[in-house]
């Protein structure tokens, strides 16, 4: 990853962080679908830059970070044109080459959790031919899984349902290569420049 621009989310009185990311990044998320390299792959990544810092409103910060390997495949994915309906909301930078002098390099991935055990308990009566009661029982000795990871709440498109996508990062001093989604985030252990 040799070029980034950086997106700036700006709220205000009326409206959010929160409410910002979720409409930004489900921008961002069309605009890499959109351009996709192959199925479900994005040759374009997303670094989180003030993730999880202290005293921050939002746990992931105000800032999201495009990285690709060249300048073309930025003005190719035209963030600007994708964005234009928040304006007032965002300001994003020129493209620019990555800093040299890099020593750390960061993985964002996402990270899935059991959250619904009513959820799981329904798919395992279909499964296992019981009710819901006995399935449900399966799950009694299982806790909610929490996480402290930062999320973003994500519209799915093709089902019209909202999730919740946590995101995990993990900071090396290697650069590694990888395939990223088309939410941007690291499929296996693939990593961006973090600076």
């Amino acid at each position: 990853m040799k070029y980034y621009l950086d997106i700036t989310l700006l709220p205000d009185n009326e409206i959010t962080l929160g409410f910002i990311w979720f409409k930004v990044y489900q921008q961002v998320h069309i605009a890499l679908a959109e351009n996709k390299v192959d199925e479900n792959k994005s040759a374009i990544a997303l670094s989180f830059p003030q993730y999880c810092e202290k005293d921050k409103e939002f746990p992931l910060g105000n800032k999201i970070r495009l990285f690709a390997p060249t300048q073309a495949l930025l003005e190719k994915l035209a963030i600007t044109k994708w964005l234009k309906r928040f304006t007032d909301h965002t300001h994003i930078t020129s493209i620019k080459t990555v800093p040299e002098s890099l020593s750390q390099y960061a993985c964002f991935s996402r990270k899935q959790f059991t959250t619904n055990l009513s959820r799981l308990a329904r798919r395992r009566a279909k499964r296992h031919d019981e009710t819901f009661e006995q399935a449900l029982q399966h799950y009694a000795s299982f806790e909610d899984e929490q996480t402290k990871l930062p999320f973003i709440n994500v519209k799915s498109l093709s089902k019209g349902e909202q999730f919740r996508i946590f995101i995990g990062q993990e900071v090396s001093n290697q650069p590694q290569t990888g395939v990223f989604n088309c939410y941007g985030l690291s499929k296996t252990t693939a990593t961006v420049p973090w600076f």
